[in-house]
């Protein structure tokens, strides 16, 4: 039982700070918060996403791009353009590395105000790093699982990231319905994303890229969204004025 609800843990805790974190903020910008509190979020996010954390300055700039080049050949992880799914995060995988280590020029639009801790960066993204939550990660399976399935679920607590990432861009560009008839293949996933935290709701992101609420009909529930009011109603983060 406790492995199950290890993996939970670092499921949701993961995802929440990809969404609140990563995309919400770095790349969208959607809130405001003091220095202080994006420090003290950057190292909640290490911790949460572990051997697969993602720096908030390569995934924002990533993302930016997505919007801007969505289902077509710039697009960093599309699949119209990727043979599968593994094709697809080799590709993204590629392109958010380069794009931390400076390898490809990036549009300035793309990088505006993207947060970015280059010394904490370098550390929680670097191969020690990794390693040491994967030697963590399986001490924790030695000492607490208690039947052979529950090993099946070690690999994933180590692809977290890419994992959410995936599901997201390859299966919310093929799989789900739509409220918005655009241009891409946008779509969402599931009418009550229990899944996703609200990042299910692909579609209707990509018709309101700057909203902090993904949800738009009565029964799509954000759940992100709802944490990110009340943070804002105690003063953690001040949400911007909706347009």
């Amino acid at each position: 039982m406790l492995i199950v609800i290890f993996v939970l843990v670092l499921w949701y805790g993961g995802l929440f700070f990809q969404s609140f974190f990563l995309h919400r903020y770095a790349a969208h910008q959607v809130f405001t918060m003091s220095k202080t509190m994006e420090r003290i979020t950057y190292v909640a996010t290490w911790i949460f996403q572990g051997p697969s954390y993602l720096s908030a300055y390569g995934y924002g700039i990533m993302h930016r791009m997505h919007h801007a080049f969505t289902d077509t050949a710039d697009d960093p992880h599309s699949p119209s353009y990727d043979e599968n799914l593994f094709a697809m995060m080799w590709k993204t995988k590629n392109i958010y590395q380069d794009i931390n280590n400076d390898l490809i020029e990036v549009d300035d639009r793309f990088k505006k105000n993207v947060p970015q801790w280059k010394g904490f960066d370098s550390f929680a993204g670097s191969r020690y790093s990794r390693v040491l939550w994967i030697g963590l990660y399986i001490a924790f399976f030695v000492f607490f699982a208690t039947a052979w399935w529950q090993w099946i679920l070690l690999p994933l607590t180590f692809m977290m990231a890419p994992v959410h990432g995936v599901i997201i861009n390859w299966f919310g560009h093929i799989y789900g319905y739509v409220n918005y008839q655009m241009k891409n293949t946008s779509k969402n996933l599931l009418p009550f994303d229990f899944l996703m935290m609200g990042e299910g709701y692909h579609n209707n992101h990509h018709k309101h890229a700057n909203r902090a609420n993904f949800g738009v009909r009565w029964f799509e529930i954000d759940i992100t969204y709802l944490i990110i009011r009340l943070f804002n109603a105690i003063g953690i983060i001040k949400l911007k004025p909706m347009a």
